[in-house]
This record gives structure tokens, sequence and C-alpha cells, in this order.
């Protein structure tokens, strides 16, 4: 159900009087059922992120040990990766409860933006460990180190299934949130280091080509790069407050001008507030002041038929722009 608010702004500048609140004047709309789906899908990512910390806490001190016992810098570059996902999984689990807590009046949108920011933390640290291992790894294709290549075998196999797990836990959640999904990215990028951990010793082991190791490990940050990359970009332009990639604002204000009533619509904005929190607002030229429930309904519907829930609208009877120069 779609709760209707009066606006604090005038429904309609009359620039002959002072100006006053109209109860159809602006409005805010907020779809009841938006708030419930996001809840779902936070109580949902909580649980995958539980999950996967107490698997990748478990494996951490294993594949540690083994990347230092087999002397296997892809291990222990996976281990690397390894330990900041435990930091990263245990920051994202405490953002999506503090995502959760009530609204103030300091902070009237609540805590909602702190998922971006440990998204865009996961993927600049992410960023800054593939950058030492490239370097590590550089080092090594100079001078190679003997590898024990039985040992390193069995942790990176181990390390297939332990991360599999995790990164299964973590999959629906990413389509949902910035904050899982940067989570999620370092659990995969752990899955990947730990299938090229496989793939180098099976070369060293059998082949001989003791360079498969290093080889292994940029080859590994390059995937990792990437992905870590978008992560980074995407939470930039949610800070930014840019249009949301799937909304196309030509469109949005089409389907808002084309309202009957509607004479034009200018200051459109479109945002994402958190990850599955689209807001929009404008203001709209609506000369008929009797038709501004009416009008605003209708706008509302037409925004909410394009998946934005979170719309405040600002109705005017004669532009503010022309009010304000007539004084």
């Amino acid at each position: 159900m779609t709760e209707m608010r009066a606006s604090t702004e005038p429904s309609y500048a009359d620039c002959s009087a002072p100006r006053q609140r109209e109860r159809s004047g602006g409005g805010h709309s907020h779809a009841g059922g938006h708030d419930h789906g996001h809840d779902g899908a936070a109580h949902a990512g909580a649980r995958g992120l539980r999950g996967a910390l107490v698997l990748t806490s478990i494996f951490l001190i294993a594949e540690v040990a083994g990347g230092l016992l087999s002397n296997s810098l892809t291990l222990l570059a996976d281990a690397g990766h390894l330990f900041t996902d435990v930091g990263a999984l245990s920051f994202s689990l405490f953002v999506v409860w503090l995502a959760r807590q009530p609204a103030t009046s300091s902070k009237t949108y609540g805590f909602l933006r702190w998922e971006i920011l440990a998204a865009l933390l996961n993927g600049a640290l992410l960023l800054a460990v593939s950058a030492g291992i490239v370097w590590e790894a550089i080092r090594r294709l100079r001078s190679p180190e003997p590898v024990e290549t039985g040992l390193m075998i069995a942790v990176g196999a181990a390390g297939l299934v332990v991360n599999a797990l995790a990164a299964r836990l973590l999959h629906s959640g990413s389509s949902h949130s910035l904050n899982v999904r940067g989570a999620y990215l370092h659990v995969l990028s752990d899955l990947l280091g730990s299938a090229a951990a496989v793939v180098a010793a099976l070369l060293i082991r059998y082949e001989g080509w003791a360079l498969a190791d290093p080889i292994a490990s940029i080859v590994m940050t390059m995937l990792i790069v990437r992905s870590s990359w978008t992560l980074v970009k995407e939470s930039v332009d949610v800070l930014l407050e840019a249009t949301p990639s799937h909304i196309d604002l030509k469109k949005i204000h089409e389907s808002l001008q084309s309202v009957g009533g509607v004479e034009s619509v200018h200051d459109l904005h479109v945002w994402t507030l958190t990850s599955g929190v689209v807001a929009m607002s404008a203001h709209a030229l609506v000369p008929d002041p009797a038709g501004h429930q009416a009008t605003l309904e209708a706008m509302t519907r037409a925004v909410a038929a394009q998946g934005i829930h979170h719309v405040t609208i600002q109705l005017e009877g004669t532009t503010l722009e022309e009010c304000e120069a007539g004084h």
C-alpha cells in the first residue's frame, strides 16, 4: 500500500499571497512492502555472511600453515586474500546490523549508506592486496623458488571445497546488496586462488615448470582486479548519487510529463540510497490546484511501475523561479 504525505514545501506558488502548506501540494510516497523485502534480503545476507565467516576463519589457519610448509606463493597469496576476507566478512556482517538501526534526527536516512561504504572499502582492499601479490610474483619470476607440490595440491583442493561452500552461501545475497557482493568477491577471489594453486602445483609436479606458481598468482589477481574495480566504481556512483545504470532518466521524465494536468517537469533527480533502494525527486508545474492530489497519485504510480518507490514530488501552480523573480 502506498502512503501519501504532504510536503513541507508549498503546494503551488501563489506570488500574490504568502506561501502556505497545502494538503495536496507535495508528496512523498513509499511502498510499504519495499521495506519488508529489503529487510528479508538483509536477513538472508546476514545468514550467508555468518556461514562464510565461520568457514573462512577455520580454513585460514590451515592455508597459512600449508603455504609456509610448501613454500608456495600462490597458497600464501590466497591466504593473504583469506585474511582480508575474514576482516571483510566481519565488517560486512557488522554493517548489515548497523544499516538496520533506526533513523535519528541527525541521520534521517539512518545508517543505510554504511553498506555502500563497506562495499567501497572491500573493493579498495582487494585492489591493494592484489598489487602486493603481483609485486611478489614478479620477484619470483626473476628468482623461482622450490615448492612442495604435494602439500600445495592438498591445501588447494581443500580450499576449493571450502570457498565453493562459502561462495554458495553468499551468492543469492550478492545480487541484492553491494555490501554482500563485496564479501562475495573476496570469497570468489579465494576460490580462484585455490584453483590456481592446484593448477600451478600440477604443472610444477609433472612438467617441472617452476614459473607456474608466480604466473598462476598473477593470472588469479588480474581476474580479481577486474571484479574489484567494478565494485569500487558502483560504490562511488552511489555515493555521488549518480543515476542508477538500470534507470532511463529520459523515460522517467516522459512518464511524469505524460500525466494529465502536468504542464512540465523539472529538477528531476534519481539516485540510489543503498542497494535496492532507489529514490526520486522532481518539481512539476500543475496549474490547476484542484487536481493536485489526483495528479500526485498518478505520477507516483507512473514511477512505481519503473521500480522507484521512494518518491518526493513538488507540485507548483507557477514555477518557483517565476514567483521569486516577481519579488
